[in-house]
């Protein structure tokens, strides 16, 4: 894109923002500060080739080309048996696993979201053509897409080819979903692919459901079972399973809230870890958009509260000052990734827009809202606000 059509774009996109009688004060606040960048990264999204985990072979992988492939990433070789097993180092990443089939996914949740972010502000449709053929490439045509299934995410060189804690690879799927959904509000997508993504999202969730693997991570009592709710919340949303969605909101209200936080708002599970703060943030953003999902007038996850006090105003306020301030961390630091976070977490944005407090409007403005970091982007699964308004 040239400078001159860059800056014309810029010019239309602030009047439609400032104009437009639809937008609300407090969703110029979200959009004003991140409008220049996402209109910025379409100029190579809207050129970007869809490539699916069937462009990537995974040798190690049990599976066909179709399935997705990911390898636990805090297992290594032994080195007292090197061609053995390997051997778990908690919180330190291997950087010779296969991670193609994740990173694919990751580009394309990010392309989805940034285009329909662009279409949700300007209202150029010159944005959906592109969402949708990536969206055709992983969930509809025979040739490219995923199968609805992850039995081979988070394999373990000589131990296993899959395990339920790989579910937490498809949470990058979460703003595809909520792309798709905020497409048919605007009548912005075809009958057809509408159908075909949803058929797509109602196999992988009834997976999730069933499947032993599904079943052990939906019970698993740290941020996996979070991630599962959070996840299968979402994808019952798109597609309408309002029976899911109750049991996610009953899970966060008898399960999460009494069970993962403490009375402080903390997360002890979290905070036992190697990478207690980068856990305590990502458990805390998977629980704010849990609540973002599921919350209604007559429902709302963010007023709930147990009766000793607990809710997920304590929390916000617990990682709030250490958000603020890093150098207040009073537990552990994280043994990898210490120096790339925070970054804009999507928690302070949704507890601001939920609770008023313009403190946490700030700490979520001031920090890098498009980070580049690998293991950052993996753990920040909600990265584009716009189409969560």
């Amino acid at each position: 894109m040239n400078k001159l059509c860059y800056f014309s774009s810029i010019i239309m996109l602030s009047s439609i923002v400032t104009s437009c009688t639809m937008i609300s004060a407090e969703e110029k606040m979200v959009i004003e500060p991140l409008q220049e960048k996402v209109i910025e990264r379409t100029a190579a999204d809207i050129e970007a080739k869809p490539a699916t985990v069937t462009c990537f072979i995974a040798e190690r992988s049990a599976g066909t080309k179709h399935d997705f492939y990911s390898e636990g990433d805090y297992w290594w070789p032994d080195s007292l048996n090197p061609t053995g097993p390997y051997v778990r180092r908690d919180g330190e990443t291997n950087p010779d696993n296969f991670v193609e089939h994740r990173h694919a996914m990751i580009r394309f949740s990010r392309i989805v979201a940034n285009l329909t972010s662009a279409y949700l502000i300007t209202g150029d449709r010159k944005y959906l053509d592109p969402v949708m053929a990536h969206v055709r490439a992983w969930f509809i045509n025979e040739d490219t897409k995923m199968n609805p299934h992850l039995l081979y995410a988070q394999a373990i060189k000589g131990i296993t080819t899959g395990r339920g804690i790989g579910i937490i690879d498809t949470v990058h799927l979460i703003e595809v979903a909520q792309s798709l959904m905020k497409l048919e509000e605007k009548g912005a997508i075809s009958r057809k692919d509408l159908e075909g993504a949803k058929e797509w999202f109602r196999q992988y969730l009834t997976w999730m459901k069933t499947h032993p693997y599904g079943v052990s991570e939906m019970n698993a009592t740290n941020n996996h079972g979070t991630c599962w709710a959070m996840q299968a919340a979402m994808f019952a949303k798109f597609i309408g399973d309002k029976e899911t969605m109750d049991f996610c909101s009953d899970r966060f209200k008898n399960v999460f809230i009494p069970n993962q936080m403490a009375e402080d708002g903390s997360f002890p599970q979290e905070l036992a870890r190697t990478k207690p703060y980068g856990y305590s943030l990502f458990n805390l953003d998977a629980m704010a958009a849990l609540c973002q999902i599921l919350s209604t007038e007559d429902n709302n996850l963010w007023e709930y509260t147990t009766p000793d006090g607990r809710n997920m105003k304590k929390a916000v306020e617990f990682m709030l000052p250490y958000i603020a301030d890093k150098s207040a961390w009073e537990y552990g630091k994280d043994v990898m990734y210490w120096d790339e976070w925070p970054v804009a977490h999507p928690a302070l944005l949704f507890a601001w827009m939920n609770f008023g407090d313009e403190e946490y409007y700030n700490n979520w403005a001031k920090f890098e809202h498009f980070p580049e970091n690998e293991e950052v982007i993996r753990n920040l699964p909600i990265r584009n606000p716009i189409i969560w308004l």
